[in-house]
């Protein structure tokens, strides 16, 4: 007996993940009559995280669904704003995404972040645990099962990671209140609370601090704030009043 055989075709938006030869049209898949559509979405190269909607014949089914000799499948991308149920937003980014969650952070942005290679199945544990959406450039570890949501992060630029993320989940944001160092609230603080914390020269020039309820990391308008602002200004200017 012939192995079933499928007519898939994947949104333009997701063709980055499919091989150059299948990326025209719909592509012909030969199938065991036994892996789930989802398997054969994920074979293509498409994680799941980046699927919105999966149709055969016209009609949504499940990821689950076993597909047939001759179906057609149309693998739709996930739409935007994504919602994401069952728990606030919020953030654990791999090793490899450090500006990124720096600048998540600085907007407010309830953000997790591992600074070393704690490997796949130790984030994904942690993804579930915390409930976060795990975001990642890593399409093995956006495949573990336990995770309890992810994202791909498109672009290596961080300029376009953090528009990229803002359009796809539009997160509240509340800049500076958070600690870009660990992800703690930040309160404000008086030059003699923070006093042990900052150089004689910033103790001449500075009247206005703030610190982490976390870590003790004090805080200021110092020689960066000018491009800390620009980024806050874009966001803001463009996701602030977007629902």
């Amino acid at each position: 007996m012939n192995a079933p055989e499928i007519h898939v075709e994947v949104a333009p938006e997701l063709a980055l993940f499919v091989p150059q030869h299948r990326r025209s049209g719909a592509t012909r898949l030969a199938t065991d009559g036994v892996s789930t559509l989802g398997h054969v979405v994920e074979s293509l190269g498409v994680p799941l995280t980046e699927v919105g909607g999966l149709l055969v014949d016209g009609r949504p089914v499940p990821a689950g669904h076993v597909p047939k000799d001759g179906e057609r499948v149309s693998v739709r991308a996930v739409p935007r704003p994504q919602r994401i149920p069952d728990a606030p937003l919020r953030f654990l980014l791999d090793v490899h995404l450090g500006t990124l969650a720096r600048r998540l952070r600085l907007l407010g942005v309830d953000t997790a972040y591992e600074s070393t290679d704690i490997g796949d199945a130790a984030l994904a544990a942690r993804s579930a645990a915390e409930q976060r959406v795990m975001l990642s450039r890593d399409r093995g570890l956006l495949r573990r099962r336990e995770l309890f949501a992810g994202a791909f992060v498109y672009s290596t630029r961080p300029d376009e990671q953090l528009r990229d993320v803002l359009d796809r989940f539009r997160p509240e944001l509340r800049p500076w209140t958070r600690c870009t160092a660990c992800n703690g609230l930040l309160k404000e603080a008086t030059k003699e609370e923070v006093a042990d914390r900052l150089e004689a020269g910033t103790q001449r020039t500075y009247d206005v601090f703030a610190q982490c309820r976390e870590c003790g990391r004090a805080y200021w308008k110092g020689a960066h704030h000018e491009q800390l602002e620009a980024i806050v200004e874009r966001a803001l200017a463009e996701f602030a009043q977007r629902g």
